[in-house]
This record gives structure tokens, C-alpha cells and sequence, in this order.
């Protein structure tokens, strides 16, 4: 079967080889009220800035400007290096200290569970940051915000 005589077999192009956008929505951040741990401060969740993974297309430099315009002062990251460059963003760790965001690196591999002397490091850092009255999140590799 030909062709329509107005549409040549080179219009057609696959999806796969088409570049994908940068998503342009704004970074989602869930705030999760600690008021039922006697604490006044919210803490951040959100997904993975600047993610490239199947159908999640971020702009990392986008998203981390956002993060610092929200005030973010510290984040906390659980990914390991090796899921950063699976996401292609192995820079993340350096671009949020070009931004001056101190950042708290706990590699957790996806699916794992960090051991206790883990959890309690992370449990004393994240008081500090929240009695300083620090604007603080927290985020993995690609989970998703949690409705508040």
C-alpha cells in the first residue's frame, strides 16, 4: 500500500526519536504539618528535582531554583549516587550547594530500609534543622508528593 500522494514516508517520524520537553509545571512540594510532634514547623516532601526517567521529563536547573525561591535551606537526600545518575542528575548533591542549599546526603538504596544508627543520624539532623526553624524537605528518587 502507497503512501497518500500529499504525505511522503519520511513525515513519519517515531515518538522515540522526537526530543522530549523539559517539563514547564512548577516543582510539587507537600507540606506535612508536624503540629501532632509538638513541633510548629512544616517539612517538605517532594519528587526527585530535575528527574529523566520513562514518562517524568524535569529541568533540574528549573526545579532548583524554584526549591531556593521557596526558601528551602536544607534537603534531605536519600537516593544513592548510582540512582542520581540513573535519573540523570548526578549533579544534584553539587548544584544545591551552588545554591547554597545545605544539603544531607543518606543513601538509601530504593526499596531498602536504612539501619538504626542510620535513622537516628538522620532523626537528630532533621531536629536541628527544625528547631533552628529551618525551611527543610526531604525527597527521594521518584516518589511522588504525599497529599496533605
Amino acid at each position: 500500500m502507497k503512501p497518500p500522494s500529499s504525505m511522503q514516508t519520511s513525515e513519519f517520524d517515531s515518538s522515540d526519536e522526537e526530543p522530549i520537553e523539559d517539563e514547564q509545571t512548577p516543582i510539587q512540594i507537600s507540606w506535612l504539618p508536624l503540629s501532632r510532634v509538638n513541633c510548629s514547623q512544616f517539612l517538605g516532601l517532594c519528587a526527585l528535582p530535575g528527574c529523566k526517567f520513562k514518562d517524568v521529563r524535569r529541568n533540574i536547573q528549573k526545579d532548583t531554583e524554584e526549591l531556593k525561591s521557596y526558601g528551602i535551606q536544607d534537603i534531605f537526600v536519600f537516593c544513592t549516587r548510582g540512582e542520581l545518575s540513573k535519573y540523570r542528575v548526578p549533579n544534584l548533591l553539587d548544584l544545591y550547594h551552588q545554591y547554597g542549599i545545605i544539603t544531607h546526603h543518606h543513601p538509601i538504596p530504593d526499596g531498602g530500609t536504612p539501619d538504626i544508627t542510620s535513622c537516628c543520624e538522620i532523626m537528630e539532623e532533621l531536629e536541628v534543622c527544625l528547631k533552628n526553624n529551618r525551611k527543610t524537605l526531604i525527597h527521594s528518587c521518584l516518589s511522588p508528593p504525599i497529599p496533605v
